[in-house]
């Protein structure tokens, strides 16, 4: 399984994701961006924009932001039914 979170120091939308993917016991890679907005080059190019979190779940082909939206991906494609 190759998911990658790209997120920010003391973001707690980004923690949120971060204590999901714990609760589910899923490995991820974590890559720290910068905090300005406009030296997010690396988010825009994987997602599009430049907010944080952005999981990158290469398994399922899914690239998303918002930690509702990525909460919701990870309970649906992980979670023990």
């Amino acid at each position: 399984m190759a998911i990658t979170l790209y997120r920010l120091e003391g973001c707690p939308h980004c923690e949120a994701v971060v204590d999901r993917l714990d609760d589910l016991d899923i490995d991820f890679d974590s890559i720290w961006v910068e905090a300005l907005h406009s030296k997010r080059d690396e988010v825009k190019r994987v997602s599009g924009q430049r907010d944080v979190p952005v999981l990158v779940d290469d398994e399922r082909g899914i690239t998303m932001s918002e930690s509702d939206r990525i909460v919701e991906h990870l309970d649906r494609s992980y979670a023990a039914a």
